[in-house]
């Protein structure tokens, strides 16, 4: 980006016709002849080539105001400051969570796809990852950079963990993850399709540990109750989808929200997942300051290194093009 920090300058460039009208009009110095005939006549490349000491000279006016003008190049820079809203999500990666009620896809990768739309709208949070199955994993802490986050959630599979629901063991490393955080706000985003089967930690305890630490926690439940479709392995048949049970513990969810001051969700589709994370983004907006400032290098030596060499240039070409007779 190129900014002049003087561009006032740029007003004596009306000098420049001024210069020509003033070359153009002066008498030209003659010798008189009573017969001219013997001598050549200029052609239009001459006229051109007696104009190059003029040409010269204007380009180093044109350099050298633009070098008054002082021409800067700069570099902007942009500093936040945040406010201070730190989220954890916590994802269920259990065996469960491959059923195919969010066609065409499975409840995980819905659930992933709906969690990075949201990460990138939390433009100045910090954001963390813990994924939970028979236990809890911490994938990613409190970071800044979403670009990374988005990732990590990319390589997210089942497996990574033994099979189960521990939601309580989830809710509790999240909490933990917050539990030194100078945020003014700290939230925890807890998704699941189950009940809690697994782990040595009652979601409800944890909630009780979230609340003292003023910690807020939004749950969302994925999935219908009853019958879903479900792929399985079958040494028979191969791979299969049949109808499974699954079920749903809503009420639990909805006393962990309601004991840490946040909310319960359900979604039993896509755009029910999107719907909730829009929701809870404007029920927690992001807060932060921005400032840009610039820093300016300075360029005016190089038009004045011009104007210099157009100057010489100028005198060389007078020297050699014109001839004059001195008496």
């Amino acid at each position: 980006m190129i900014h002049f920090a003087s561009p006032g300058y740029f007003v004596l460039l009306v000098l420049l016709p001024v210069l020509w009208w003033l070359v153009m009009r002066r008498p030209r110095h003659a010798l008189f002849y009573s017969d001219s005939s013997f001598l050549p006549r200029p052609g239009r490349f001459e006229q051109v080539i007696s104009r190059v000491p003029l040409f010269c000279y204007s380009l180093a006016l044109v350099f050298g105001i633009v070098g008054l003008a002082r021409p800067q190049k700069g570099r902007q820079f942009e500093e936040q400051e945040t406010q201070g809203i730190d989220i954890m999500l916590c994802l269920d990666v259990s065996g469960s969570m491959q059923a195919l009620d969010f066609a065409p896809s499975d409840r995980l990768t819905v659930a992933k796809e709906k969690a990075k739309e949201f990460i990138a709208r939390r433009r100045g949070d910090r954001i963390g990852l813990v994924i939970f199955a028979s236990t809890s994993l911490t994938q990613c802490p409190l970071t800044l950079d979403r670009n990374i986050l988005s990732q990590i959630l990319d390589r997210v599979q089942y497996g990574i963990l033994e099979d189960g629901t521990a939601i309580g063991m989830g809710l509790a490393s999240a909490v933990a993850r917050l539990k030194d955080s100078k945020a003014k706000e700290k939230v925890v985003i807890l998704l699941t399709d189950g009940i809690n089967n697994a782990g040595d930690i009652d979601p409800l305890t944890a909630a009780q540990t979230a609340a003292s630490l003023e910690v807020k926690v939004y749950t969302i439940g994925v999935g219908s109750k009853g019958p879903v479709p479900f792929p399985v392995d079958d040494p028979l048949f191969g791979k299969r989808i049949v109808q499974m049970e699954m079920d749903l513990d809503s009420e639990s969810l909805q006393r962990i929200a309601e004991i840490t001051g946040g909310k319960f969700f359900l979604a039993t589709d896509p755009q029910g997942l999107q719907r909730v994370y829009e929701e809870i983004d404007k029920l927690e907006p992001s807060r932060f300051k921005s400032w840009r400032w610039t820093l300016y290098q300075e360029l005016a030596h190089r038009p004045m290194l011009w104007a210099v060499w157009s100057i010489f240039v100028g005198a060389i070409s007078s020297l050699l093009i014109y001839r004059r007779l001195y008496d």
